[in-house]
Formats: structure tokens, C-alpha cells, sequence
């Protein structure tokens, strides 16, 4: 008798993969984001079984809640330590119980505004340049021509980024992912793939426009592999100005050459002059642009938004030596070493 009762608990026993598989169908996970592996595949496997899309991915990331972090960019007057979805749900039942809203009239709205008018003639004025190479303002303003207003718009770099925030709009809410606060490189192409699964799947014939400096490219530009093969609705933005920052044009960089070799002149921040990143989306099946005026961008990003059987990269070649303008705050400067 004690044998058969162990052959039927022996019967029923099911894998640490399953259960893990199972768990999640139970929390409605429709998607699992994962590095191929142990324990990542069996668990994938017993995923797919159970009606939940595995996506496998080339870069692994990572995702703390950490109260030490807390204040470490700016100190702010009120802290919130907590899930993000648990303390939104919280903030927005207080709002409703007690509905406010900051005077319109008051003095920090009319600087804000007269802010925003300064920061609106300032960006338009360095994208009505006509010189080339052309500068960040120029590409994100052809860019911003084009935009279908459903689109998600995923941004990652640092002037790319940071300037693109403030040109490229977003017209409905959590439409816009990039890396926040902290700068962090290397997740422009995860969230790309992630905001495009759930499009395919929910919205047939939304895009995703991933908006990369060519550094932050870098970082995770292997991911292009995973877009072809999912055949995803993206379509990439690579702003190229040869560096981290700044770089240097083929010409001066052939001259440094000239000297001594590339590790002893160098300067850390350049990269190659005039890298192909879109050979990179060709070499998996995809469409891939190499640009360098403000025709030939417009042409291609109105190809890439036509052609909804694979997904794109456009390589945007600008002046190497290109900046934002001017900023007002040191908080967003400074070192806190």
C-alpha cells in the first residue's frame, strides 16, 4: 500500500520549470523576456506550452527597488519607497478624494511657460540649419515630420536622448519609454522589443521608433537579431556622430592615425568614422538606410513607416562635433563623486 501511494504522488509530480510556468499564467503574464539558458529555457518551453510568448533576447538587464538610491541625483522634499504600480494606485485614490491642482496663475507656471517659449525658439532655430552634416535638431525635426501619432517613440543615448525628449512628442500616455534619470545604456532595444510585442499583438500596424545615439547602440545593437527574428514593427533611428558625445570626421581621424596607433591617440570618447550600423539590420533580413542629408533621411523614414513587412534601421550621419544647447541647471551636469 505505501508503494502505491508513492507511485501516484511520483505520478503527479511536475517540474520546478512547470510550476514556475504556471504561476505566471496564473498572474496573466502574456510575455516572458529571457537569456537563453539554464534555467531560462525549461522554463520557456514549459511557458509556451502553457499559451504564455516567449521572446529570447541577446542582453540581459536588471531591475533593483533600492532605498539607498533614494535622493542620490537630487534631493528631494518627499520620498516613496514602494512598488510603482502599488504606490500610483495609492497616490491617485488620495487625488480622488481630495482633487488639486497647482494655481495656473501662479509665478512658477508663468516662468515655466516663458521657459518653455525660450527652450521652443532656441530648438527651432538650430533646425532651421541648412549646413551639413546636420545637427540633432535638424534630424529630430524631419523626424518628428513623420511621427504617426499612435507610435511608440523609445529613446536611449545621452545628447540623443536628452535632446529628443524635447523635440520628439508623444500624444498619448505611456507612448514614450527611455532610460530616465539615471542615463542607464543599453535598454533602448529591450524596451523596443517589449513595446512591440504587446503592438503586434493588441494594435496590428502601430510602430515603434527606437531612437539610439551610435553609442547606446552599441550597448545592445545585437538585439537586432531578436527584431528579425520576430519580424517586429520597429524601425530604428541611429543618430551618428562618430562618438560618445563628440567625435571626430574620417579626415581628422585619418590624420590622428598618422601619428601613432589608435590606442595611444585616440581619445576615448570617439568611435569608428562612418560605422554602417545598418548593415547590421541587413545582415539578419531587414531593411537598412545609410543617410546623410535631410532628403535622403525624410525618403527613407517614409519608406521604413510604408513598409510594414520588416523592420528598419536608418543610419543618420551628423556633424561630429554637434551639441545640445546650452543648460541652465548645473543638478544636470554635476558629479556627485
Amino acid at each position: 500500500m505505501p508503494d502505491s501511494n508513492f507511485a501516484e504522488r511520483s505520478e503527479e509530480q511536475v517540474s520546478g520549470a512547470t510550476v514556475i510556468a504556471q504561476a505566471l499564467k496564473t498572474q496573466d503574464v502574456e510575455y516572458i523576456f529571457g537569456i537563453v539558458g539554464i534555467p531560462v529555457t525549461e522554463i520557456a518551453i514549459a511557458a509556451q506550452q502553457l499559451g504564455i510568448k516567449y521572446i529570447g533576447m541577446r542582453n540581459e538587464q536588471a531591475v533593483d527597488i533600492c532605498a539607498e538610491e533614494l535622493g542620490n541625483n537630487v534631493k528631494p522634499a518627499v520620498t516613496l519607497l514602494g512598488d510603482i504600480n502599488a504606490v500610483t494606485k495609492q497616490l491617485l485614490e488620495e487625488l480622488d478624494k481630495t482633487p488639486w491642482q497647482y494655481p495656473p496663475e501662479s509665478k512658477w507656471w508663468k516662468t515655466l511657460r516663458e521657459k518653455m517659449k525660450s527652450n521652443e525658439a532656441a530648438s527651432k532655430e538650430l533646425a532651421s540649419k541648412k549646413s551639413l552634416p546636420m545637427n540633432y535638431y535638424t534630424v529630430f525635426y524631419h523626424v518628428q515630420e513623420q511621427l504617426p501619432r499612435d507610435c511608440f517613440v523609445v529613446s536611449e543615448g545621452a545628447n540623443t536622448m536628452d535632446i529628443g525628449r524635447t523635440v520628439l512628442q508623444n500624444y498619448l500616455p505611456r507612448h514614450r519609454l527611455d532610460a530616465g534619470t539615471f542615463g542607464t545604456m543599453g535598454v533602448g532595444l529591450g524596451f523596443a522589443i517589449a513595446a512591440a510585442m504587446v503592438a503586434k499583438d493588441r494594435s496590428p500596424g502601430q510602430r515603434i521608433i527606437c531612437v539610439e545615439g551610435d553609442s547606446a547602440f552599441g550597448f545592445s545593437g545585437m538585439e537586432v537579431e531578436t527584431i528579425c527574428r520576430y519580424n517586429l514593427p520597429i524601425i530604428l533611428l541611429v543618430v551618428n556622430n562618430n562618438g560618445i558625445y563628440q567625435g571626430f570626421d574620417s579626415d581628422t581621424w585619418k590624420e590622428m592615425l598618422k601619428f601613432q596607433d589608435a590606442a595611444s591617440v585616440v581619445p576615448p570618447m570617439c568611435l569608428l568614422p562612418n560605422s554602417h550600423y545598418e548593415q547590421v539590420m541587413t545582415a539578419f533580413g531587414g531593411k537598412g538606410y545609410f543617410v546623410q542629408t535631410p532628403e535622403e533621411l525624410q525618403r527613407s523614414l517614409r519608406q521604413s513607416l510604408a513598409d510594414t513587412t520588416k523592420p528598419s534601421l536608418i543610419n543618420i550621419m551628423i556633424e561630429p562635433q554637434a551639441t545640445r544647447k546650452t543648460q541652465d541647471f548645473h543638478w544636470l551636469t554635476r558629479s556627485n563623486m
